[in-house]
């Protein structure tokens, strides 16, 4: 790229290599004195990580994929300030891009680890889910300050930086634009909210469409050889697979087929005989399961195993860029910085406040295991400063070996290899305490804080290089990027340590199948937190596990690897549930047709350009009305939604322990065939709705363009 594409105020050489000699000169010049940090830039920040960690969180943990928060805030930012009775500048607009981002980070970190304190019958406090993101969050700003200058300056025009370049063009092309792409970002996110509230909370159709009910006595045939296709057909997912695009749908739906319409068919087949199946000390009788029970017993481990292979795979593709990223956090330990540079656009935090905060974050980590060890009652003091020290030394270490990774990644491929990165964080940090005599529970709780911190970290930094480098093309000033970071660190980390518990006491991460308590694959698959925690589950407590079927998922990661298929995707596909997958793919298949349509190829592209936004907004708003749906289940609300559901009935009952649980009672036409076909006939027209906007929203661009 020798020249920018739309932002015509950059100067001619902000995506390439510099001549020697030669330097750059942002949009703002570092003498220039434009508002940046301002009342409205921060309040409106705050509001955008209040709405994107909520959404990004809870499509995380309802289909295992995160969303990019920083494209929509951006376009938000924007739109509301055009609004303003003074338009906001564009520095105003990188600080609410820049604190905003932390939404999606932490809401990252938390939703990959945390679940796995839940799923082996661990209830964290919401303070110590805070301090886990929120400490480790700021490890990851502190630690890569230092290699700012490398990875923005010195290197500037070598590495592409995908995200943020995307970024940067919407904020340089919102000087002169951006009007339309707020009102498609706003209408969109009422679809989202709209459609979800219909389907999830009033119950006024059935999402949850089986081929065995809408095929009549074909659909019950196929049922009775565990053959049966779901979609879950609610717009959170939808919007998922239209950011995701249509290749990546297939990938992951491709490996929901392998699962449910090979492996667990076949399953029934093999292993059907009268006689049980005894594995890993369980007695199996396959004959009297459903495809449901077939797939949580033996084919959610292989997928289990697929992923954690695709994580490590992942780390070995880029065992280069681990081992020169390492070598420069060495590097940068002592770098001066802050005083010394006397520009603004390159002024950082002084390095003495860098390293009293390393260190304040370090110590903080090192308390919250110490109190963990103490109110475990089951370890001397003694014991738990050891354990806390310990844990404290790991968790800075291994922050301080993979921030540069994670950075480096996201520079070059737009990347961030943090599930490959926090299953080794998570093996590494149980084998060090079970060496030193920490393990059961409380073992559990410490190594996956340490996960929690370390991948939070990662997720961070990572979001941090790209906000620096867009900071560089504009003229923003490093220090308050990285002041004000915090902020949003600590806002997203309230919103997180909310949420999370929220949607376990609504939904329950285990349930009770067949007298176990099991994943709830169907509401709260999390299946990165169900890897770790199957993981670290065989490690601490020992037991008999399935080590062979992980053995066969990790092959089968191995095998599609090396048919050139991107393994995550594959492997996430093979472990959440078909319904999910079916309904992202729906998603991916209405973005390929918007892109093709138009009768020119300014009009294709220009459609294709309003799929970010469709997308986010759709998410966000159907995650905020998911989560509202999630409050309204708990008792502190009087389970509102028993006056609000039309296709269930809600009623509360005592159980035996004296607590008062919700239980729902779906109305006759909401499961028959007519509520799922009118569940059916509700999602092809959001389809079509979506198809009718990018076109709306095509023709805005446009017009503005040509203005």
């Amino acid at each position: 790229m020798n020249a920018p594409t739309k932002g015509r105020l950059l100067p001619a050489n902000a995506y390439r290599k510099l001549e020697p000699g030669e330097s750059y000169n942002p949009i703002i010049g570092a003498g220039q004195n434009v508002p940046e940090v301002t009342v409205w830039s921060v309040l409106m920040a705050l509001v955008m990580v209040l709405i994107f960690s909520a959404a990004c969180l809870y499509i995380a943990l309802r289909a295992g994929s995160g969303i990019e928060a920083a494209i929509p805030i951006a376009v938000a930012a924007i739109f509301f300030g055009r609004m303003r009775a003074k338009k906001s500048t564009i520095l105003e607009n990188v600080i609410v891009q820049s604190i905003g981002q932390a939404s999606g980070v932490v809401a990252a970190g938390a939703a990959f680890v945390i679940p796995a304190l839940y799923l082996n019958a661990i209830q964290p406090t919401w303070w110590q889910i805070f301090l886990a993101c929120f400490l480790g969050g700021s490890l990851g700003v502190v630690l890569i300050i230092p290699l700012r200058k490398y990875f923005v300056a010195d290197r500037h025009g070598e590495l592409p930086f995908p995200e943020a370049t995307a970024i940067n063009e919407i904020l340089v092309s919102g000087e002169s634009s951006g009007g339309s792409a707020g009102k498609i970002l706003l209408t969109s996110f009422g679809l989202g909210a709209a459609y979800d509230f219909l389907a999830e909370t009033v119950n006024a159709w059935n999402p949850g469409i089986s081929t065995t009910s809408v095929l009549g006595p074909v659909g019950e045939w196929l049922g009775k050889i565990r053959v049966e296709l779901k979609i879950n057909a609610i717009a959170a997912l939808f919007g998922l697979g239209y950011i995701i695009g249509l290749k990546y749908a297939a990938i992951i739906f491709a490996g929901s087929v392998v699962a449910y319409m090979i492996f667990v068919p076949l399953m029934g087949v093999i292993f059907g005989g009268p006689e049980p199946l005894v594995y890993a000390g369980v007695s199996y009788n396959i004959a009297e399961m459903n495809a449901g029970a077939i797939f949580s017993a033996f084919i959610k481990p292989i997928a289990i195993g697929a992923i954690a292979t695709a994580g490590v795979i992942g780390l070995i593709r880029m065992r280069k860029i681990i081992t020169s990223s390492v070598v420069l956090g060495f590097k940068g330990i002592g770098k001066k910085g802050g005083v010394s540079d006397v520009a603004r656009t390159n002024l950082d935090m002084k390095p003495a406040n860098v390293l009293l905060i390393q260190l304040l974050a370090t110590l903080g980590m090192g308390i919250l295991f110490f109190v963990v060890c103490v109110l475990a009652k089951d370890f001397t003091i003694g014991q738990s400063i050891l354990y806390a020290l310990i844990g404290m030394v790991i968790s800075f270490l291994l922050c301080f070996l993979f921030t540069p990774v994670a950075a480096e990644a996201i520079a070059i491929v737009g990347t961030n290899p943090v599930s490959g990165m926090t299953l080794v964080t998570v093996i590494i940090s149980s084998l060090v305490m079970m060496a030193v005599g920490l393990s059961g529970q409380t073992g559990i709780f410490v190594a996956l804080v340490i996960g929690t911190a370390v991948c939070t970290a990662l997720s961070v930094a990572g979001a941090l290089i790209s906000d620096f480098k867009v900071g560089y093309w504009i003229g923003a000033t490093p220090r308050k990027q990285q002041v004000w970071k915090f902020l949003g660190l600590a806002i997203a980390a309230l919103v997180v340590a909310f949420v999370i518990p929220i949607m376990d006491q609504a939904f329950h991460f285990l349930v009770e199948k067949n007298g176990a308590m099991v994943s709830n694959e169907d509401v709260l698959p999390a299946p990165q937190a169900n890897m770790i925690a199957a993981v670290i589950k065989g490690l601490m407590t020992g037991g008999q596990q399935p080590y062979l079927l992980y053995g066969i998922g990790a092959l089968i990661a191995v095998v599609v690897t090396l048919l050139k298929i991107p393994t995550l995707a594959f492997a996430l596909g093979m472990y959440l549930p078909i319904g999910i997958n079916a309904a992202v793919l729906a998603g991916g298949f209405t973005a390929w047709l918007v892109a093709g349509s138009g009768s020119s190829k300014r009009e294709k592209e220009a459609r294709a350009n309003q799929g970010t936004l469709i997308a986010s907004g759709m998410i966000a708003g159907a995650a905020i009305i998911g989560i509202v749906s999630a409050v309204l289940r708990l008792d502190w609300t009087s389970f509102a939604i028993r006056f609000i559901s039309i296709g269930k009935e809600f009623n509360t009952e005592t159980v035996a322990d004296g607590v008062t649980v919700l239980r729902d009672t779906p109305a006759a036409w909401y499961t028959g065939i007519w509520g799922q076909l009118l569940g059916l006939l509700m999602f092809v027209g959001l389809g079509v709705i979506t198809f009718v906007l990018a076109k709306w929203g095509a023709k805005m661009q446009m017009k503005e363009e040509d203005s």
